[in-house]
């Protein structure tokens, strides 16, 4: 009896250590996981597989599970949870939640002496916090090992922006982040007098911007604009894709931002997508895990295999890992290999099942030294090291600092530009640095303005695209041709230089890169305060200054330019005057005839009174002396008043013929805003437009120029006078009575390629401001494009290039009202074909009047008188007529000297002298004339001095007359 007793005792206490051997190789994890990390659950189940099928950690003890989902902000469900897990008999428990929860799992776990691994999570991949402190058991020991280490984002984004220099950024965060967990960082930023503004972004990114659109005049948003170029995102990244997404296509965003995204649960999908959804240049922070480079290495971790889905970085598994499934993995393993260092040292405490319910429940016995046991070694997973420090606290953790170039092309690379750790802090350098001259890659969309010559378009082939020429277009390939960027080119859809509209938008080349659909504006563009509020100008790469297009007067033939030095009623004037001093004179002698010495023949007719005045008149000289005083004072007064009228009138005819009068009398700014007669205008809404409007309203302006071109100008509300495009009022000036203000280098272009020269330019003397390239607001290629245009100019690049469209020995005179010439040139054949009009009518009137004459004398010569006339002799002939000859006519004359006789005979042999006075018939003064009627015997008595004339008498008798 007593030996079966003994035998079944013995089989009792046997059962009980095989029991509790059995209960020994049994080992119960417990896990809770937040309702949204379906992950978790999935990687932790896949890690006590792993871990049941490897023999070299648990030989032949089986891990099992179980796991819960609770709601991570309500931290009665997982305490609740937790309790029931505990009753179940876990050994550990393991937890992925939020901090609310995990405060009170860990006042939970103090309590039972349950060793708790807690991963933090954030909600929805926001950026972590670090934990509120949980209040404890003073004395009490800390059974939660944080798995995650602290959150050193703090440290990290100080380390950043101090590297990059940046003492003015905007910080966005999302809703779900707690921006207690950045007090540090702020604190710290306030000290060293950095100006940071805080923003939170809604989940409902598209409503919060057209909010902003909504509530923000056009000036604040510009600056708003502005304030966007530096920027921090402590955001989810699927906030930052959706907030990144919204400004850049609603254009609140420029290339030459700079922004920098931090978030240790960034993966490498989500930064491929990032960096395509995002403009300018982008930098990210996100914690890695050191891997070794070789492949089979990573998978192989001391005695331990990891699944190859997880370790392999190409498995698309591997990719979606997030890190808190890289914990839950390591955590998992850590817990296998100190169970397996209890069951070595066979200090294994067996646990009986919890009740943290009960009021007089116990804590487990053994959770200390299993606490010390998970304490004092570590494992190697997913997570490089995963290790906890006497605090409790894993401090291996390491940053990455990834960066991309400036840029919208899609296919920019991201590069590694330093790290961070806890213990080396920065390894690497961070520069904020601008672009660079090699631009190779980029391809801009440029916007412009049709504008001679800055912009043209050439031929264009059918089938091809439009080939672009100009000044501007010069420029541009020559920053292409050194920068090594390509460009695409088009027209501004409504064909203007653009400006503010009255609802607050800007149409025109201006409105394409307002709105960001060009990145580059160039055409004639002026640099005006306007324009530079809402985009960016390069350096002026051409001075700029107003000028006005007017038509040159035209040019005419004048015939009668001989007559032109005296105005016609002048003329008249001296006509009348020549016939009335002529009369005067006759009548002078005519009342008081003068006494003519003896021998003279001078005749005081109406006749030679008039053609002496006229001789006089014209400086030939008299040919009838007077000796009157009368007569004389008149004459005196008279070739006094011939001296003046001559001597103007020759004088004012060589001045006239070698320079033309200037009958448009416009030669500058100040002289077309005087005078009203010559409309003037320029285009509705443009630069000039607004130039001439502000320096008008400005009441500080001295000058009244403007006030009085702009009354001209806003004539009718500027419906009249002014044009919709620059081509519209060259138009206006060429076929009609205008001037056109516009940019004086066009003007000049346009007055130095016209075929008929007919245009002249006027401009300001000292320009005011210059042609520049227009860009976006904040654009990086601004500083690039200056940089190459200022040594453009200095290496003379840029005057070669004006001399192309702008040539010094330029065809047309652009400075002249007409043809008019500095110095005397050649005088041509029209100034003097008035004159040689003149002559000839003379010549014709002097054949009209000869012809008469002849018929006259003709007339007269028909008379013949009889034989017995003849018979008489001469006083036969005196009495039928006294001047046979013609009153001018008289066959001999003695040398002007006068005899009184009327008969003598001369004592020649064979000859008759009659010596006679000539009657008073004769017109012109005749002297003493000897008739020798001689009759020669012999031929060679005619002497050279004689001179044979023959008269027809009846009979016919041959005479010789001797003069």
């Amino acid at each position: 009896m007593k030996v079966l007793l003994a035998v079944l005792l013995v089989a009792v206490f046997w059962s009980q250590e095989w029991k509790s051997a059995l209960s020994d190789s049994i080992i119960h994890i417990g896990a809770i996981f937040d309702e949204s990390a379906r992950k978790d659950d999935e990687v932790f189940r896949l890690a006590v597989a792993d871990l049941n099928l490897n023999n070299e950690i648990l030989e032949t003890e089986k891990i099992t599970f179980s796991v819960e989902f609770v709601d991570g902000n309500n931290p009665f469900q997982a305490v609740q949870e937790a309790c029931e897990l505990m009753n179940r008999g876990i050994l550990a428990l393991v937890s992925s939640i939020g901090c609310m929860s995990a405060g009170s799992l860990q006042t939970l776990a103090d309590a039972m002496h349950i060793p708790h691994l807690y991963i933090q999570r954030s909600p929805v991949g926001t950026p972590r916090s670090t934990c509120p402190p949980t209040s404890r058991i003073p004395g009490a020991d800390d059974y939660t090992l944080m798995v995650r280490p602290p959150v050193f984002l703090n440290e990290v984004i100080m380390q950043v922006v101090s590297e990059y220099s940046w003492q003015k950024f905007v910080l966005f965060y999302d809703s779900d982040f707690d921006i207690r967990g950045i007090e540090d960082f702020l604190d710290r930023t306030s000290q060293q007098g950095m100006d940071v503004s805080l923003q939170k972004v809604e989940s409902n990114v598209n409503m919060m911007i057209t909010g902003l659109f909504r509530t923000m005049r056009v000036e604040e948003l510009h600056r708003y604009r502005d304030t966007l170029r530096r920027a921090v995102l402590f955001m989810s990244p699927a906030t930052a894709k959706a907030f990144i997404t919204e400004v850049v296509e609603t254009n609140l965003v420029a290339f030459d931002c700079h922004w920098i995204l931090i978030n240790e649960e960034i993966s490498d999908y989500d930064l491929q997508e990032l960096v395509m959804k995002s403009i300018g240049r982008l930098t990210l922070v996100r914690q890695m895990f050191p891997m070794p480079q070789n492949t089979t290495q990573r998978c192989v971790k001391h005695n331990h295999r990891i699944n190859t889905s997880l370790c392999d970085p190409k498995s698309p598994k591997a990719q979606q890992l997030e890190i808190t499934n890289r914990y839950i993995y390591d955590s998992v393993l850590l817990l296998a290999n100190t169970f397996h260092r209890k069951l070595e040292d066979r200090k294994w405490h067996s646990m009986a099942s919890l009740s943290c319910i009960r009021k007089n429940s116990k804590p487990w016995q053994g959770g200390k030294s299993m606490l010390e046991t998970v304490k004092k070694f570590g494992v190697s997973g997913l997570t490089s090291f995963l290790e906890f420090t006497d605090n409790g606290s894993n401090p291996n953790i390491f940053f990455e600092i990834l960066g991309t170039n400036y840029g919208e092309d899609r296919g920019r690379g991201v590069s590694r530009l330093a790290t961070w750790d806890p213990v080396h802090g920065l390894n690497g350098t961070l520069t904020d640095r601008k672009l660079e001259n090699n631009m190779r890659g980029v391809v801009l969309r440029v916007v412009t303005v049709l504008e001679e010559p800055f912009v043209m378009v050439s031929e264009n082939v059918l089938g091809k695209p439009k080939k672009y020429q100009g000044f501007s277009i010069d420029v541009l390939d020559a920053l292409s041709n050194y920068l090594g960027f390509k460009y695409e080119i088009y027209v501004a859809p409504d064909h203007k230089y653009g400006s503010l509209q009255s609802d607050g938008q800007w149409n025109g080349l201006m409105g394409e890169l307002v709105f960001k659909r060009a990145d580059v504006g160039l055409s004639a563009l002026t640099i005006t305060p306007e324009r530079e509020s809402v985009v960016d100008f390069t350096t002026r790469y051409m001075d700029y200054s107003v000028g006005v297009l007017l038509r040159k007067a035209e040019r005419t033939v004048d015939m009668f330019a001989c007559l032109a030095p005296f105005d016609l009623s002048l003329w008249a004037c001296i006509a009348g005057t020549v016939l009335l001093i002529g009369i005067l004179v006759y009548l002078l002698n005519w009342l008081n005839p003068p006494r003519l010495p003896m021998g003279s023949v001078s005749s005081t007719t109406l006749y030679n009174s008039m053609w002496f005045v006229y001789g006089s008149f014209v400086q030939q000289g008299g040919e009838v002396p007077y000796t009157t005083l009368a007569t004389r004072m008149m004459m005196g007064f008279w070739w006094m008043f011939a001296l003046i009228v001559i001597s103007s009138y020759t004088a004012n005819l060589a001045a006239f013929l070698t320079i033309s009068r200037i009958e448009n009398s416009i030669q500058s700014l100040q002289d077309l805003s005087k005078q009203t007669e010559l409309p003037y205008g320029t285009v509705l809404d443009s630069a000039v437009y607004d130039q001439v409007r502000s320096k008008a309203m400005n009441p500080f302006e001295r000058d009244p120029m403007y006030s009085q071109m702009w009354r001209m100008i806003n004539r009718t509300g500027g419906a009249d006078n002014n044009v919709e495009e620059s081509r519209e009022g060259i138009r206006k000036v060429k076929y009609g009575r205008f001037g056109f203000v516009w940019d004086a280098a066009v003007l000049e272009y346009v007055a130095n390629n016209d075929e008929d020269c007919s245009f002249y330019t006027v401009s300001s003397n000292a320009p005011d401001r210059g042609y520049g390239i227009a860009m976006q607001h904040g654009s990086p290629y601004r500083d690039i494009f200056s940089q190459r245009i200022l040594e453009l100019q200095q290496n003379g690049d840029m005057d070669i290039l004006k001399l192309k469209w702008w040539p010094k020995d330029s065809p047309c005179d652009l400075y002249s009202s007409d043809q008019t010439r500095q110095r005397g040139n050649a005088l041509d054949i029209h100034s003097f074909a008035g004159v040689f009009c003149v002559l000839a009518a003379g010549v014709v009137l002097s054949c009209l009047i000869a012809m008469v004459e002849s018929w006259w004398s003709r007339r007269k010569g028909s008379r013949v008188p009889s034989k017995e006339a003849q018979a008489d002799g001469p006083s036969a002939m005196q009495a039928a007529d006294p001047c046979p000859h013609g009153p001018n006519e008289h066959p001999l004359s003695l040398g002007g000297q006068t005899h009184n006789q009327t008969s003598n005979t001369a004592n020649t042999a064979g000859s008759t002298a009659t010596h006679y006075q000539p009657p008073a018939c004769c017109d012109i003064p005749c002297a003493l004339i000897v008739q020798h009627s001689y009759e020669p015997t012999n031929p060679s008595e005619i002497t050279p001095k004689m001179r044979m004339t023959t008269f027809t008498t009846s009979p016919p008798t041959p005479r010789l007359y001797i003069q």
